[in-house]
């Protein structure tokens, strides 16, 4: 896990654009409808939506754009997205992909397309597994009733890898297979978790000269704006100036 708090705080510094929050919308719906055909439409019994209806909730999403996503997962006409992943690489950068779509030719022809206008090349399914572990990510603000180291050794007794705390904010990282049990504990406590997701951890990092890494924020960019894709993980280690730079 060295090196995940830096790599989980990496955020492009984009202005909050009409753009960028449809895409979320769109992003965060997709997932709730997907979680609501998979384990139907009631939170109470499906923690995967009850998870998704935070996230949402989180990001401001109308309570009509929620219900109109649970419908389209539970009723007559259910959207028909599958879940996929993509795997290549921009030089020695992995970059990972998690897209829901309803397309999957149009889904890797426009990755293809990426790549082809900024370099690189897609790959084969595992080819990244010695770069990504997935593991669960809990966001939640620290309870006013419990310190934090008192939090932190709960925490870790219920199988946390790592907890952060900073600003009264808290990053808990799970195993894969842990995910679900830290969910429940959380809700046992009482937490509101303010966002919650399973996601690829890079535990090997590389670093780029500033043209290349400029050059890889680019097509990660062009990955992001699609609406087909759900997550891009990448293995930059990125450099305070670089950070400038984004």
């Amino acid at each position: 896990m060295a090196g995940h708090s830096k790599w989980a705080n990496i955020k492009h510094r984009k202005g909050t654009t009409d753009a960028r929050r449809g895409k979320l919308f769109t992003r965060l719906s997709k997932e709730i409808i997907v979680a609501a055909r998979l384990g139907g439409g009631d939170p109470s019994g499906n923690p995967r939506l009850r998870i998704a209806i935070q996230n949402a909730k989180t990001a401001n999403i109308p309570k009509d754009n929620i219900e109109r996503a649970i419908k389209k997962g539970t009723g007559a006409e259910v959207e028909n997205y599958q879940e996929v992943t993509y795997e290549g690489n921009f030089g020695p950068v992995g970059i990972f992909i998690e897209a829901t779509t309803d397309n999957t030719t149009r889904t890797v022809a426009n990755i293809r397309s990426y790549y082809n206008k900024i370099g690189g090349s897609l790959g084969t399914n595992g080819s990244l597994a010695f770069i990504f572990n997935r593991k669960g990510v809990f966001n939640f603000t620290l309870p006013s009733t419990i310190s934090p180291d008192e939090l932190e050794l709960d925490l870790i007794d219920a199988g946390a890898e790592e907890v952060n705390i900073e600003d009264n904010l808290v990053t808990v990282i799970t195993s894969f297979e842990d995910y679900g049990a830290m969910q429940k504990k959380l809700e046992d406590m009482q937490i509101e978790i303010s966002e919650a997701a399973l996601q690829r951890i890079p535990n090997v990092l590389v670093t780029l000269d500033n043209d290349t890494f400029q050059k890889a924020m680019k097509l990660i960019d062009l990955f992001e704006d699609d609406d087909d894709i759900q997550k891009v993980y990448h293995n930059i280690d990125v450099t305070e100036e670089q950070m400038e730079l984004i």
